[in-house]
């Protein structure tokens, strides 16, 4: 067992040969009940400002979210995205709102976020990764049907720039790929700018709350490239 007293601290640090018990007095249920159960981090206060009523407004917010989402991309719930990528999973509600037997969904976890929840993630029996997105992601290329970025760029706007970030999405993303972005409304606008550079088909639609809500999503599809007469490319 390890003897670290902080396991979210994890960051570039050294590997040990040690498994992090978990916390004394939790206790864990069963599959798919654990999903949407509150985690035992969260009930014992081991998550500073996160409550049990932060969680289930969380739960409830996500289940909202994916909701507009199916009713926007159709196929959503059909089994065509099966490797799925949370890039700013929070408590990890967006894969427990979308929790398919078709689908995964890696719930990737910022090194910058305001909260280490990657723990809360693992106790819903979810799988998950802390990430710096100014860096490359440790996958092959083209290996996700679809990119979820809930507030990625806000969160970067001081980190690196949004190209970076976007060829990355780009690189790990196959053709025919979609993304979600939910952001404020000037940063999705500088996004969909760079994405139509890169020949993503776009659609930017407000808050399902309405108009009058600064959030906004925008969906990408990532295209074929195909060659014209003065250039050639290959995916």
């Amino acid at each position: 067992m390890c003897d670290t007293t902080n396991s979210d601290d994890v960051w570039y640090k050294k590997m040990e040969d040690c498994v992090t018990p978990s916390k004394p007095g939790g206790s864990w249920k069963p599959f798919q009940e654990r999903l949407n159960a509150v985690p035992f981090r969260i009930t014992s206060g081991s998550v500073p400002g996160v409550s049990v009523e932060v969680f289930e407004e969380d739960n409830r917010v996500w289940k909202k979210h994916v909701n507009a989402y199916k009713r926007i991309n159709k196929i959503l719930s059909s089994g065509r995205y099966r490797n799925i990528m949370d890039m700013n999973a929070g408590l990890g509600s967006f894969a427990a709102a979308l929790e398919s037997p078709k689908l995964w969904v890696m719930n990737v976890v910022p090194t910058i976020a305001e909260k280490a929840n990657l723990g809360v993630i693992f106790e819903r029996g979810l799988v998950g990764i802390y990430h710096d997105w100014c860096e490359a992601f440790s996958t092959y290329p083209r290996t996700y049907d679809l990119i979820h970025a809930n507030g990625l760029f806000s969160l970067y706007k001081s980190g690196c720039n949004a190209e970076d970030i976007l060829l990355e999405m780009d690189r790990i993303l196959r053709p025919e790929g979609a993304v979600i972005f939910r952001d404020q409304g000037d940063v999705l606008m500088q996004v969909r700018r760079i994405v139509k550079g890169m020949r993503w088909s776009t659609k930017m639609m407000d808050h399902e709350d309405g108009p009058m809500v600064s959030e906004k999503v925008l969906f990408a599809v990532k295209q074929y490239w195909v060659a014209s007469d003065n250039t050639t490319s290959s995916e």
